[in-house]
């Protein structure tokens, strides 16, 4: 019997009619739509992340347009459709879930590697043809291997600022995210944003070719910046924006209907002046960047974490380029109160894992717990311990 349920949780497409396990998705229809806009495009292949426009490791259900278009949820893969082939790449610790989740419209490649995409869109689409992608999906570095792996090709990589997924997807993906982007309290940051801007500024006079200014890309680095926390992906405490920081402006790309009161009283406490920091729309990011980058400035950004479709924008010889920003790498360092805070959370992290052991012991032998139940125990009592804001990330719990 077990080798029966085996087969039947996996998809079998070379079956006749093939068989699809109850946790497959029919992506015909989407598939077909995207197609049509794809034609409309004159594009012949596309290619579709799972990250989002700031290289998020975690991404929101707005931006999760692999797993809408092909119904694998992994963290990582990379999905390519052309008119009549479709085909997505994931490492090996998603192989058993994609054979569960995709439809016989998608051939499983059993490697992570840009090289073999390439090889295999080289393959799919004549010379001549176009391949396309969003390139505020694609960091500069990806952007490159891929430029690398058609080069010579007679094939051509071609931006498309319009998301050809979410032009599919229309009304029916879910709506941005509106909860409250809030200050984090003085007690828990050991250190004030204007502290940590003047230390940037001090780095960028420091450096031997001055940037004028530092672009921040990943939300990390910006909440890290501002003091601020949010909530628009699940498990981390961030919230969409970019930040421009000059000699003497502060520009912050954000939806400010969502801060609070007193996160806006923080932010324009000193306005004007080098220290006002303007709150702009989300949105407006790149044009902004753009009018900026046509003075005589020098911008500093860290490659990890900008898009090729912010990074286009500047000219090559005003940038000046780290595989990381200078606030990735301060951030990184912690501050004396920092370090007593986060060894203070692993204090309080044991006692929940010491409670949920003890509880373990007493509940395996009566037969009342299977991993699921195991996992919302653990949640339950670390969520009861002062301070918690949640797990990191969904509990992997396993038994046997």
């Amino acid at each position: 019997p077990q080798a029966a349920s085996a087969a039947t949780d996996v998809r079998n497409c070379s079956a006749d009619p093939p068989y699809l396990p109850p946790t497959a998705t029919n992506t015909t229809a989407r598939l077909a739509a995207l197609r049509a806009t794809m034609r409309a495009h004159s594009v012949q292949a596309y290619i579709v992340p799972s990250t989002d426009a700031h290289m998020s490791e975690y991404i929101a259900e707005r931006d999760s347009r692999l797993g809408w278009l092909t119904g694998f949820t992994g963290s990582a893969g990379t999905g390519v459709v052309t008119q009549d082939k479709a085909a997505l790449w994931t490492d090996s610790r998603y192989w058993t879930q994609a054979e569960r989740q995709l439809d016989c419209n998608w051939e499983l490649q059993r490697t992570p590697w840009i090289e073999s995409i390439g090889l295999w869109i080289l393959e799919a689409v004549p010379v001549g043809g176009n391949i396309s992608l969003d390139p505020f999906l694609f960091s500069v570095d990806t952007w490159n291997s891929y430029s690398q792996a058609l080069q010579g090709s007679g094939r051509t990589l071609l931006p498309i600022e319009t998301n050809l997924v979410d032009q599919v997807w229309g009304d029916q993906r879910p709506p941005p995210p509106s909860s409250e982007i809030y200050s984090l309290p003085e007690a828990f940051t050991g250190s004030r944003w204007e502290e940590k801007v003047a230390g940037i500024r001090q780095q960028m006079e420091q450096h031997i070719r001055r940037p004028t200014a530092v672009l921040l890309s990943g939300l990390e680095e910006t909440a890290w910046l501002f003091n601020l926390r949010g909530e628009d992906i699940p498990y981390n405490p961030v919230f969409y924006s970019y930040t421009l920081l000059t000699n003497t402006s502060i520009s912050l790309f954000v939806d400010k209907t969502r801060l609070s009161a007193a996160a806006r009283q923080s932010l324009q406490a000193s306005c004007p002046g080098r220290l006002c920091v303007e709150l702009q729309e989300y949105g407006q990011a790149r044009a902004h960047l753009r009018r900026y980058a046509q003075g005589n400035v020098t911008i500093w950004l860290g490659t990890e974490y900008t898009t090729y479709g912010l990074y286009g924008v500047i000219p090559q010889e005003k940038l000046l380029e780290n595989s990381y920003s200078p606030v990735m790498l301060a951030k990184a360092v912690k501050n004396a109160k920092e370090q007593e805070l986060l060894r203070a959370a692993h204090v309080r992290d044991a006692v929940a894992v010491i409670q949920y052991l003890l509880w373990l012991e007493k509940m395996v032998p009566q037969g009342q717990v299977d991993e699921f139940s195991g996992a919302q125990h653990i949640d339950a009592l670390r969520q009861a311990q002062e301070h918690s804001r949640g797990p990191s990330f969904q509990s992997i719990s396993a038994s046997g």
